[in-house]
């Protein structure tokens, strides 16, 4: 075998071995996001326990207390969008949250009778704030092993990953 095919072959090689160990890397990136995932609902959980919710209706809340929606709230489908979940996974927990007095659809100004937005309700803005407290310590705690600088890294790195398999699932995450 003369020099360049050598070469060649080793260049096959060697791009095979990285296929591989990028395949093998990938494989494993996604097993601890799922592992994270799973612990961050576990230990989420408990950190809210004592308000009677779950990370999910927490995520509803967070989401429904942002300065920018506070007043008017938002429609179910800028909700869905913003927390990339489905319809009928958000109308289970804004069935509960209602019930529980959280918070409350309305009717949008100006729309004509169908589009709703949902909103806090003055009782669910009190809960979230006794909530906020439990929630930065658990923050704290997650991220004590970690630099500001390390969490801004990791926050950019998973957005990249947010984006990208968003354009995987195409319009509206489907």
């Amino acid at each position: 075998m003369d020099h360049s095919a050598r070469l060649h072959a080793q260049e096959v090689a060697t791009g095979r071995e990285d296929h591989l160990l990028r395949f093998d890397i990938a494989n494993r990136l996604f097993l601890r996001l799922y592992q994270a995932s799973n612990l961050m609902h576990k230990t989420g959980t408990r950190a809210v326990a004592r308000f009677g919710a779950t990370t999910q209706q927490w995520a509803v809340l967070g989401a429904l207390s942002r300065p920018a929606v506070r007043e008017k709230g938002m429609t179910v489908k800028a909700l869905i969008a913003f927390l990339m979940v489905s319809r009928q996974n958000l109308t289970a927990v804004l069935d509960r949250l209602e019930g529980a007095g959280l918070v409350e659809r309305i009717r949008a100004a100006g729309a004509d009778g169908r589009l709703r937005h949902v909103r806090l309700t003055p009782e669910g803005a009190r809960i979230w704030s006794e909530m906020l407290v439990s929630i930065r310590g658990y923050y704290e705690e997650a991220l004590a092993d970690f630099s500001t600088e390390e969490c801004v890294l990791l926050f950019r790195l998973l957005d990249r990953l947010r984006d990208s398999l968003g354009r995987m699932a195409g319009p509206e995450g489907e």
